[in-house]
């Protein structure tokens, strides 16, 4: 029986659209002329439909993984079978619906994050009771250089799915956005995606997921192997399978069809099935009950439900695990039944932590009361909250603020406060996104992600809040530092010089670069306002390319305007023992207004300590910490004092921050630093005449004047940016490899490892016991393959280090004469160390 398309949602409608014996996760079959009205008869109503879900049937959700998973093709596939597009993108024709930028599509990477939004099942096909559930998935960038893309977006996340490449297994990146999705606790589905290529391997992919990211494999499905060859996938749960046709068919095959085509592979799902409720039923009480009860027989139900709940905290102790391969179409819809049988709604989640408030909630909060002014009535203190994860230049709309709000709901007509920049801001547009289409519409509530146009000042982890019956030009004192808390941006590691030759080319870059660090926070840039040169900084050389390439392109910057320089890493300056204190008084005019200001700074080295004593009135900042000390007067009472004390703060953190951009030795950033900055009322106010940029100038004369001291007597340092390597290579060339990464490259190898050896740190893993974990046996372990005596096998190993940034930068090309081309590179970011010795020597002579 051919299933044209997935219609999960009909086991809540009418039983006759399904016959009986068809299992609760079946499809509806549909001719080929119906299948294709249904999936293009949505209109333009429809696209605005989206945004008016209830919140129990929201997902918004984030597809994750290393570069070249598949994750790009696999959001394509969903947005195909949802009826959202009308063909199947594809990474390699260039005619992707979420790779949209033209960088992207010559690349075949993903460079930034994309929202799209989608129903499923599709509304065209769904009973006129049913409201499908509505998913907002973000695709997010793979490559290291863009970690912060990722960063940014997964907070604002419900759920994820991470997907796996079975020929590669667990790679770096996939560890690096596990470990991120895990600090936000984000319930998370494993996707073992390209199943179908030479060389992959489901049991140690398993193995991997098992030992490298720390969680145990719930099998929902596994791979149904016809010899070799993927055939489609086994739902362990309710005991059936799945077949795929190369343009997106699946056939549903009955657990006595299995039996009779082959008998193996239904002894293995019902092993697989009871090892499954085996460890539900260790882990949960409900289940436990029906186990005793029912044994093998309990309901899929219960199963699914048990599921749910252990994997709701995103702590990933469990993860339910799905197969497939999403170029073939095979797996993608039972994939996005799973998003919504397991993955939370907005409601589902963990009350939102607030900072800057006396409540450490959002409930909390909200059970707060305000007597409004005039009236006999309480209300809440906010009525809306929303978090702005991401900031983009339209060339349409101008600069493009998106936001998922948190309560309440937000319209064109809302007068936001701005809690990071302290303003009020009124939006022109508010927008649904979906990819690079934008549609109007008229308010945005809770649990929805949208954008927002005309927003001035807006940027990357800004909170915005309405009060009520609020259109002042000042917020409530005590909501006026209400903030979610935002990702903190990395320290940049590389950079690009740029030289304008006029000074209209200047002023244009300028602007260009002000936009374009706006987009991206781990963007930054200088002036050396003696040379006119540019500083373009980033996070590597692929993230400065692609910078480069958007000023030239998107921003329209003449290349022949400037001299451009190469790209090179960033050295950064560091102090090597305490300095004592520095009282700056700053007294000039600003913009011919007189007035003065005063503080005294502290500068020490960063040690572990610092962090464990963050005070409130701390921030951290490209590896500083900042700390401010505004004494209280006798009574304890803020309002005594004569100026605004969270915009003094505010001012002075600008002034130390502007103080450490540029150290004494080297003109580089200083890191590394815990800054103490005492503000005393008493004798460093002046009067209300003295403006913020008197007060911003003082911190930053008081930190340049320690640093300087502190480079007088050669207790400054230099720190280089250092890059974890995995290489992963030939046996023959291994040798040679680290010869060169330890004695030309001035790194250190610290591990060397064969799959033999993964697969025995994978038996030791710490906390599981990997052969308790049930994985079926891949073919080829059990089967001789006439794949294997077409190639030959190359024995492979993994050679793991650590080296300057500067060395590894272009080193790819290195390794290919090196390999042959058979190898690949992974680079992760290893934080600074202090150069000594030669290469300090070497750093002083240029």
């Amino acid at each position: 029986m051919l299933w044209s398309t997935p219609l999960r949602a009909c086991r809540h409608g009418p039983s006759r659209l399904l016959p009986a014996s068809v299992p609760p996760a079946a499809v509806l079959v549909l001719k080929n002329a119906q299948l294709a009205r249904a999936r293009f008869a949505r209109s333009y109503s429809s696209d605005h439909a989206h945004h008016e879900a209830r919140i129990e049937s929201i997902r918004n959700i984030g597809i994750i993984a290393h570069v070249d998973a598949g994750k790009t093709t696999t959001t394509e596939r969903m947005l195909y079978h949802s009826g959202r597009t009308r063909h199947l993108g594809n990474v390699d024709h260039g005619n992707t619906t979420t790779d949209f930028l033209p960088m992207e599509r010559e690349r075949g990477i993903t460079i930034q994050s994309a929202a799209v939004t989608f129903q499923w099942p599709p509304k065209a096909l769904c009973p006129p009771d049913y409201q499908p559930t509505t998913i907002n998935l973000i695709d997010t960038p793979g490559h290291q250089d863009f970690r912060y893309e990722v960063d940014r977006c997964l907070p604002i996340l419900d759920g994820a799915v991470c997907i796996l490449d079975s020929v590669k297994g667990v790679e770096t990146h996939t560890e690096r956005v596990w470990e991120s999705a895990h600090l936000s606790k984000i319930p998370r589905l494993l996707f073992v995606n390209k199943l179908d290529r030479d060389g992959a391997s489901f049991r140690r992919s398993m193995h991997e997921a098992t030992s490298r990211l720390r969680t145990w494999p719930l099998l929902c499905q596994i791979p149904w192997w016809h010899k070799d060859d993927l055939a489609g996938v086994i739902d362990v749960i309710h005991q059936h399978g799945f077949r795929f046709s190369s343009t997106g068919g699946m056939s549903v095959v009955s657990k006595q069809s299995i039996a009779k085509e082959n008998p193996a592979l239904l002894d293995e799902m019902e092993t697989a099935r009871l090892r499954l409720v085996e460890t539900l039923s260790e882990n949960d009480d409900q289940i436990m009950e029906e186990f005793l009860e029912l044994e093998k027989d309990v309901s899929s139900v219960s199963i699914k439900q048990a599921i749910r709940r252990l994997i709701m905290d995103g702590e990933a102790k469990f993860t339910p695990v799905f197969a497939g391969a999403s170029l073939r179409n095979v797996g993608v819809q039972p994939l996005l039944d799973a998003i919504i049988d397991y993955l939370p709604s907005p409601s589902d989640r963990p009350p939102l932590e607030i900072i800057g408030a006396k409540a450490q909630t959002l409930p909390q909060l909200l059970e707060q009361t305000v007597k409004q002014r005039g009236l006999n009535q309480h209300q809440a203190p906010i009525v809306a909250l929303a978090h702005v994860f991401k900031v983009v230049d339209d060339p349409r709309r101008g600069m493009m603020s998106w936001l998922r709000v948190y309560h309440g709901a937000f319209s064109r007509s809302s007068h936001m406060w701005n809690s990071n920049v302290h303003n009020f801001e009124k939006p022109q547009h508010l927008l649904h996104v979906s990819a690079k289409d934008h549609h109007e519409i008229q308010d945005l509530p809770t649990g929805h992600i949208g954008a927002m146009t005309g927003l001035k000042s807006a940027r990357t982890g800004d909170t915005l809040i309405t009060f009520p019956g609020h259109h002042g030009t000042n917020a409530p004192e005590a909501f006026r530092n209400l903030r979610i808390k935002a990702p903190e941006t990395p320290p940049a590691v590389a950079f690009i010089a740029i030289e304008p030759y006029m000074r209209t080319a200047s002023d244009k870059l300028e602007e260009a670069l002000k936009k374009l660090s706006r987009e991206d926070p781990s963007i930054r840039w200088s002036k050396d306002e003696k040379t006119e040169q540019l500083i373009l900084s980033g996070m590597g050389l692929l993230h400065l390319e692609i910078a480069q390439d958007r000023l030239l392109t998107h921003y329209k910057i003449d290349r022949e305007s400037a001299m451009w320089g190469d790209i090179e890493v960033e050295y950064s300056e560091c102090l090597l023992a305490p300095t004592g204190p520095h009282r700056a008084l700053y007294d000039r005019s600003i913009r011919d207004k007189a007035g003065k200001a005063a503080c005294t700074v502290t500068i020490e080295p960063l040690e572990t300590h610092h962090h464990d004593t963050l005070l409130e009135s701390s921030i951290e900042r490209d590896g500083n910490v900042i700390h401010v000390a505004i004494p209280l007067p006798d009574d304890g009472d803020t309002k005594s004092l004569p100026f605004d004390p969270e915009l003094v703060r505010q001012q002075l953190f600008n002034g130390a921050i502007a103080g450490l951009a540029r150290g004494p030795r080297r003109s580089a950033p200083v890191r590394r630093c815990h800054v103490h900055i005492s503000f005393d009322p008493s004798y460093d106010f002046f009067g209300v005449a003295s403006t913020g940029g008197h007060i911003t100038n003082a911190a930053l004369f008081a930190v340049r004047s320690a640093l300087k001291e502190a480079h007088t007597n050669g207790q400054v340092g230099i720190l280089e940016p250092f890059t974890h390597v995995q290489i992963h290579c030939p046996e023959e060339a291994g040798h040679a490899i680290q010869h060169d990464l330890s004695a030309a490259r001035g790194g250190q190898v610290l591990e060397v490892r064969k799959p033999e050896d993964d697969e025995a740190q994978a038996d030791g893993a710490e906390m599981i016991d990997i052969t308790k974990v049930y994985v079926p046996p891949d073919p080829y372990e059990s089967v001789q393959s006439l794949r294997g005596a077409k190639k030959a096998v190359v024995r492979m190993l993994t050679v793991v280090g650590k080296a300057p940034l500067k060395e590894m930068m272009k080193y790819d090309s290195q390794l290919r004469s090196m390999t042959g081309g058979r190898h690949t590179l992974q680079l992760d970011q290893g934080g600074f160390q202090l150069v000594t010795g030669a290469r300090e020597r070497a750093l002083e002579e240029r």
